[in-house]
C-alpha cells in the first residue's frame, strides 16, 4: 500500500502511531508551551496598558501647557518616562526569557538519557543566560545614569 516516497513514509508513520496516541500525555507535554505563551501574553498586555497610561498622561500634560517652555518641560518629562518604561519593559522581557530558558534547560536535563552528563552543560548554559541578563541590566542602569547626568548638566547651565 505505501511506496517509498517522503509523503507516504510520513503517512505510514502517522497511521501506525495513531492508535498509540495518548491525549492526556499530549496535553501534559504541551502544557509548558501554553504556560510560556500565557506568560508572554500577560506581559504584553501589562506593558501595553502601561504604555497607554504614559501616553495618556503625556497628552493631558501637553494640553495643560500654557507656554513653550512648559511644553518643552512636558516633552522632556514624557521622554524620560518613556525611556524608564522602555528600560523596565526590556528588563521584564529579558527576565521572562531567561526564566523560560532555565526551565527549558531543566526539562532537557530531566529527560536526558544521562542527566548527570548533561548537568555540567546545563549549569553553564543557565549561568551564561543569567550573565547576559545581568549585563543588560547593568547597561540599562549605566544608560539611565548617563541620561540623568546630561539632564543635570543641562539644568545647571540653565540656572547660570
Amino acid at each position: 500500500m505505501f511506496k517509498n516516497t517522503p509523503f507516504e513514509a510520513i503517512a505510514k508513520t502517522m497511521s501506525e502511531s495513531a492508535p498509540k496516541l495518548n491525549p492526556a500525555a499530549m496535553q501534559e507535554a504541551i502544557k509548558p508551551v501554553q504556560d510560556n505563551l500565557k506568560a508572554w501574553a500577560d506581559l504584553a498586555q501589562s506593558q501595553a496598558k502601561e504604555a497607554q497610561s504614559v501616553l495618556t498622561e503625556a497628552v493631558e500634560s501637553i494640553k495643560s501647557a500654557k507656554d513653550p517652555q512648559a511644553a518643552l518641560e512636558v516633552f522632556k518629562a514624557s521622554a524620560e518616562a518613556g525611556m524608564a518604561m522602555f528600560a523596565k519593559n526590556l528588563k521584564d522581557a529579558t527576565s521572562l526569557s531567561v526564566g523560560q530558558f532555565h526551565s527549558s534547560v531543566d526539562a532537557i536535563e530531566k529527560s536526558h538519557p544521562a542527566p548527570e552528563a548533561f548537568a555540567s552543560l546545563a549549569k553553564n548554559l543557565k549561568a551564561a543566560a543569567t550573565t547576559a541578563e545581568s549585563t543588560l541590566e547593568t547597561a540599562l542602569e549605566k544608560g539611565a545614569a548617563a541620561a540623568a547626568s546630561v539632564t543635570s548638566a543641562t539644568k545647571a547651565k540653565k540656572s547660570r
